[in-house]
């Protein structure tokens, strides 16, 4: 292994021309326009290795049943598989998504490509999730030139739309039976801890209703957006109930040390609203959009039920408005026996390339490996690269530390070869 990671770190320098070659495909979403041709360079590179590549586009129909407000989505939805089967007793599972979020005009400097400045690198998708792969395939190439068999069958996933949901790339290929393996590894994450949980997810949509008129006789109209002000009322009073919940599963040291919190907690958020089209006239229609992060001890169906019991009692008092709505799962939640073997391995070795013990968290946010894992019951955990509070994934100037990247090619090295 000393051997393996020297000749590692003598080529970062091409770790970084793979990463810088990944962002220089502009794969946000949405639209999702370039993933076949990402998914192109992958799969050049994984044949180059002796993996018996697949690439998977998820039929226009079945994207559009299964992802309905997402009908707008331009371009084939690409996935890959690659397989390199050796004879081991068991398999692993590598996975990651190679979309990325759009990137907002605050970025200092150009974001769909690597700038390495002051020890880091810039780019979208360079901790979220373009950094895993880039290291992914230096660490294999260099097995390859000394001539290193891996402890496991390999059998890696990438794929796309995991930023919009709520049945990605991923979903798709679980459900065509490509994930098979005896373990899971996601590198969709950060490597301050190592993701064993994850919050599930529901989007939430209200619309309250009114009647258009001349806002000079406004009295003759109903106005959507004022009848709209006793609703959020309504759901602010829910979101102070929901987030006095705490999960057993513990928060990430980089959230606990930030807030105090310390476990994971489920929220609610408004965080869309649209209403009106001109000052003059009043609005008959008011739409309130958002999201319901939940925790593994909580379900789908009790978060839809408490969700209406809060329309119902805004209802009551307010008997006049007038509104629909709707509630969807994108993700499930996701737990990992914390004492489960593959999660202790994953534990050790990431802790001794990191040199620090790293600790077993659950994800605030919500991932579509928890899809996975529940079609096919594998073990599975999230350790990526970038961190939580500092790489700004989502935002401008999205980066990772050169030191972190270097780190992670040692992990997947001593995690692929034992």
């Amino acid at each position: 292994m000393k051997a393996l990671f020297e000749y590692l770190d003598s080529r970062t320098g091409e770790t970084i021309r793979t990463l810088d070659e990944l962002v220089r495909i502009p794969t946000q979403v949405p639209p999702g326009e370039n993933y076949e041709k990402i998914m192109d360079l992958a799969a050049e590179r994984l044949n180059d290795l002796d993996f018996e590549v697949d690439k998977l586009i998820m039929p226009r129909e079945l994207f559009e049943k299964k992802n309905p407000r997402l009908t707008h989505l331009q371009g084939e939805r690409v996935n890959l598989s690659a397989v390199k089967d050796i004879g081991a007793a068991k398999t692993l599972l590598i996975n990651t998504h190679l979309d990325v979020v759009p990137a907002s005009t605050g970025w200092s400097v150009p974001p769909f490509e690597c700038t390495v400045k002051d020890g880091r690198i810039y780019g979208r998708g360079v901790a979220d999730s373009k950094g895993g792969p880039a290291a992914l395939l230096t660490v294999l190439s260099a097995m390859k030139d000394m001539d290193i068999e891996p402890k496991y069958n390999l059998n890696i996933a990438l794929t796309t739309d995991e930023e919009m949901g709520p049945y990605s790339g991923l979903c798709y290929l679980a459900d065509l039976g490509k994930l098979k393996a005896d373990y899971f590894l996601s590198m969709d994450g950060d490597s301050d801890d190592i993701t064993i949980a994850s919050n599930g997810n529901v989007d939430w949509q209200i619309d309250v209703f009114g009647k258009s008129y001349h806002s000079g006789s406004s009295f003759l109209g109903v106005n959507a957006i004022e009848k709209s002000i006793p609703v959020m009322s309504g759901l602010m009073e829910l979101k102070a109930q929901v987030e006095k919940r705490r999960s057993s599963v513990p928060a990430s040291m980089a959230i606990t040390r930030k807030t105090g919190i310390k476990t994971l907690m489920p929220v609610l958020n408004i965080t869309i609203i649209n209403g009106g089209v001109k000052q003059n006239i009043v609005p008959d229609r008011c739409t309130l959009k958002g999201d319901r992060r939940f925790i593994p001890e909580e379900n789908y169906d009790d978060v839809c039920k408490e969700f209406a019991g809060a329309l119902s009692a805004v209802r009551k008092k307010h008997p006049d408005i007038n509104l629909k709505w709707s509630c969807d799962e994108i993700y499930a939640p996701m737990l990992t026996d914390m004492e489960h073997p593959w999660i202790t391995e994953v534990k050790k070795v990431a802790s001794e390339v990191a040199g620090r013990e790293v600790s077993l968290a659950g994800a605030q946010g919500s991932l579509d490996v928890a899809y996975a894992v529940k079609v096919t019951g594998l073990p599975a955990c999230c350790f990526g690269l970038g961190r939580r509070t500092q790489s700004n994934a989502h935002a401008e100037d999205e980066n990772i530390y050169i030191e972190d990247l270097e780190m992670y090619t040692r992990f997947l090295a001593e995690l692929i070869c034992g």
